[in-house]
């Protein structure tokens, strides 16, 4: 056979794989080979994880053009709403390793059900967030630092991104759901249904609603984008098929759900609330202009952070199906296959950033004084990207085993030992300013993922039991 029907025949099985994986036909992950059973769910988990971060972009690139006070108004609502987010993506890791477990035991009636309930324990949690975060807008954004003039524009976009706060939680948690049960298409879809509508909206709302446009259109993208997976929980298929008995509260999965979920908390709060100090340190320097262009830097980094996230992601699902069919070996090679190409990705972004980072920073920004600090947040942030990359499976891995405390540890020391203190110690004790604040991120990162390292070789996470 010629070199070229080879390389003919290569495409043509690697085009035949991306649209088995966008379609997400049914594949039993615990059987079969690794190699493609990572590609089959990474795919849609990156695609996923990418339109989670357009949210963002879109936002950012609209909101750019009313003004330097409409981004840090984005930026500090943002930065608090990490609580959020970390309450998320907890009840989503909690929900994907209970579910992933139940597949892997083939018990797909339990599988269902632990879906349901934690879609139950998530939207309780949500509502008391919604009420807090409307009352308390504008204590939030002053808590956070923002000037009179963020103050006098910002309260009403606050104020409707909390009170959209249900959608976004159950967002996150429902794709958790999905990818538990290794049918990571249906997430990466319900990305597109939200996105699409957001794009749509959001230029016309800004027009009309000025910054809190802006909000409004995010909420509704990701409302449909609720309403799409509630559709595909309800329809189902062989291993994941949620009828409304399952929602009958049953306290002991509930219980289960948050002995996992709550650490989990724990874990993403360690890490979001150090953002938010890095974010108040910012701000304690009375600069809108390297606040935003902090704020850009991280959009853009999340931007490629996400699809990152999105890999690890399918190492997690590996990891609870594997070990519900007692194959703890198999979830270890999973482990180590994802976090080769995860390192690999994470390592041409890198360069991209470090050679690109004006061009792109000029797409998202026009702000030149927001220009300066936004380029040298980009570059020096990115330098530790392979170990974001390696760090973030090795994460994933224990949440996916239901070993939520490990990583947990970890982001305590890790973030608040370490990162905080020593972005304190330059940008104000040794007056490095904004600068000190970008050199600890890749500094604190790159400690976490050692230690990450080191304890998911000592193998304890695979005795776990959910």
């Amino acid at each position: 056979m010629s070199q070229q029907s080879i390389s003919t025949n290569r495409a043509s099985y690697i085009f035949s794989l991306i649209k088995t994986a966008i379609r997400g036909e049914e594949h039993d992950y615990t059987k079969g080979s690794l190699r493609m059973a990572v590609i089959l769910l990474a795919i849609p988990m990156i695609l996923e994880m990418m339109m989670e971060s357009v949210f963002a972009v879109v936002d950012i690139f609209f909101v750019g053009k009313l003004g330097k006070e409409a981004i840090s108004t984005v930026v500090l609502t943002e930065t608090f709403l990490t609580l959020l987010y970390s309450a998320a993506i907890a009840f989503s890791v909690g929900a994907t390793a209970m579910v992933a477990r139940r597949v892997g035991e083939k018990n797909f009636d339990a599988a269902a059900k632990a879906g349901a309930q934690a879609i139950n324990l998530g939207w309780m949690v949500a509502v008391v967030i919604s009420i807090i975060g409307v009352v308390y807008a504008r204590d939030v954004l002053q808590l956070m630092g923002a000037s009179e003039s963020v103050l006098a524009i910002g309260v009403s976009y606050t104020r409707v991104v909390f009170g959209s706060s249900v959608v976004i939680l159950l967002l996150f948690l429902i794709n958790g759901v999905f990818r538990g049960a290794g049918n990571a298409s249906i997430a990466m879809k319900s990305l597109w249904v939200a996105n699409g509508c957001n794009i749509v909206l959001c230029p016309l709302l800004i027009h009309f609603f000025g910054l809190t446009g802006a909000a409004i259109a995010t909420s509704i993208g990701r409302g449909l984008g609720v309403c799409f997976q509630l559709y595909h929980l309800f329809k189902g298929n062989k291993t994941l098929s949620i009828r409304s008995v399952h929602f009958t509260i049953d306290w002991h999965i509930i219980k289960s759900l948050f002995q996992i979920s709550w650490v989990g908390f724990v874990q993403f709060f360690i890490a979001s609330a150090s953002w938010i100090v890095l974010a108040r340190i910012m701000s304690s320097f009375g600069n809108d202009a390297a606040i935003a262009g902090y704020g850009v830097a991280i959009r853009i980094i999340m931007f490629f952070l996400l699809p990152a996230w999105g890999m690890s992601n399918a190492a997690a699902t590996l990891v609870g199906q594997n070990l519900g069919a007692n194959d703890p070996e198999r979830a270890e090679r999973a482990v180590w296959l994802t976090a080769r190409y995860n390192a690999i990705f994470m390592a041409t972004v890198m360069v991209i950033f470090l050679v690109f980072a004006e061009m792109i920073v000029q797409f998202m920004n026009k702000d030149v004084q927001v220009e300066v600090y936004a380029v040298e947040a980009l570059r020096i942030i990115s330098l530790g990207y392979v170990f974001y990359g390696v760090g973030m499976v090795m994460a994933n891995t224990f949440n996916g085993a239901g070993d939520t405390r490990t990583p947990t540890i970890i982001n305590l020391f890790g973030f608040w030992a370490f990162q905080i203190p020593l972005a304190y110690l330059l940008a104000i004790v040794l007056d490095f300013g904004p600068t000190g604040v970008f050199i600890a991120i890749p500094v604190a990162e790159t400690a976490i993922t050692i230690a990450a390292f080191l304890t998911f070789r000592k193998g304890k996470w695979k005795k776990v039991k959910v």
